[in-house]
Order: C-alpha cells, then structure tokens, then sequence
C-alpha cells in the first residue's frame, strides 16, 4: 500500500511550457510558476459527473469522489437558503487541453498567465480530484471571484463543501502566489480514513502542507480514554487539638 500510495504521489513531469517556450524550471519543492506537478488522471478511472451538472463540455471525475459530489449537490438542492444550483464549470482536464487553456491569453506573459492558469503538467484539474465550480442562474455578473463568492449558493459551498470532502485549494491571500478562485475545489475526502482519500491526499500532500486551504477537511478530533484514571482522595481534615486546663 505504502509502494502504491508512493506512486500516486509521484507524477510523471511534463515539460512546462508556455506560449513564449519554455516556463523556468522547478524550484527546490517542484513548484513551477507556483504550481505544483500534477499527473493525468487514468482515463478508465474517470466517470461522468452527475446529469445536468456540466456546463458546455462535458465534466469528467474520478469515480472514488463521485458519491460524495453527488450527496453535495443533493444537499444544496435541499436547501432553500442555496437560491440557484451548483454547476460544474471545469472538471478533469488533461495536460493537453490545459496547454490550450494555458495559451488562451496570448496578450499576457507566461508569468502573469501562472497566477490564474496553471501551466500543462501542473494544474490540480489533471488529477480528476478538482472542480470549478460555477452558479446558475447567472447572479448578472461574470464568473469572478467576489461575484461568485457573494452568493447565497457560494457562501453554503464555503459552510458545507468540507463536510463532502472538499476543500478550496487557493484562499484569498494565498502563500502560493495563486490567485484567489472560490469556485475551485479539490476532493479529498471527509476524512483520512474514507475510501480512496489516502491516494488523493497523498496526491496532494505537498499542497496540503505548505499551503492549507481555506475552508479546509479536518480530519474529527477523537478524544479516547484507556482507562479511568483513579479519583483523588480528599485530603484529611486536621482536628484541632484543644489544651488541657490546668
């Protein structure tokens, strides 16, 4: 298990490139551009995300963290507090297409373009275990970041999104040198114990550490008691000794 967990931890680099060559090469802790080394996710683990839930293309996740997205969106439907639905506006994307991504804003340099995209090979998306999420109906304003963050749909993520697993993995005012993005979250499971959140938090360990997300999963505090320690005795009360009369 430890080999295998190794493995998963450990992902085949890919070159990181940009529009103008090639981006600067990674620093002591792997990170490029801020980003840290993310492999594809194995396409036969891969599942469709829940009907209804993809905007535009389709929205494609790991199969170890569909159960809870499903009980997430479930429970934001249930709420009359969300007033809209949690879509899923980017799900798993390859290092291929995220080359694409990364490209898109040829006006920017490859610096300015690492602070909102991450480069091929290094984006938390190729992993499967990440979603941006998006809210719809529209709330008459572009996908930004204190748009998306002022809605009711958007704060209920923030209150409830860790009890599914999930956590936001670039806080405002991040350490990372990412800019803020409400709407991304990374699935790790509701705890170190729940079925496959050993891989995706071995995946991302070094992201974990260095840079917690805010809201973040923490694992339950349990307190246990071996045994019954023994209760203090009271201690004696001294008589006071009267004096004889002479």
């Amino acid at each position: 298990m430890t080999a295998l967990l190794t493995l998963a931890a450990a992902p085949t680099l890919v070159q990181a490139q940009s529009c103008d060559g090639p981006l600067p090469p990674p620093g002591p802790d792997g990170r490029v551009a801020g980003h840290f080394p993310y492999a594809d996710a194995p396409p036969g683990e891969l599942l469709p995300a829940p009907p209804g839930f993809a905007l535009g293309k389709p929205c494609y996740v790991r199969r170890e963290m569909l159960a809870d997205l499903e009980r997430l969106l479930a429970a934001a439907r249930g709420d009359p507090a969300v007033m809209g639905q949690l879509r899923g506006l980017s799900c798993h994307r390859a290092a291929m297409r995220q080359g694409h991504v990364f490209c898109r804003e040829r006006d920017d340099s490859a610096a300015e373009r690492a602070l909102s995209v991450a480069p091929p090979g290094h984006s938390e998306h190729a992993t499967g275990y990440a979603i941006d999420f998006a809210v719809r109906p529209s709330p008459n304003c572009p996908d930004a970041e204190a748009c998306m963050a002022a809605t009711p749909a958007a704060r209920w993520l923030f209150a409830n999104g860790p009890r599914f697993g999930f956590e936001m993995s670039f806080p405002a005012g991040n350490q990372q040198r990412v800019k803020w993005e409400p709407w991304h979250w990374r699935w790790v499971g509701t705890s170190a114990s729940a079925p496959w959140a050993a891989q995706a938090r071995a995946i991302f360990a070094k992201a974990r550490a260095q840079f917690p997300a805010n809201p973040r999963v923490r694992d339950p505090f349990k307190v246990t008691v071996a045994s019954q320690p023994p209760i203090p005795a009271p201690p004696p009360v001294p008589v006071k000794q009267k004096g004889r009369r002479r």
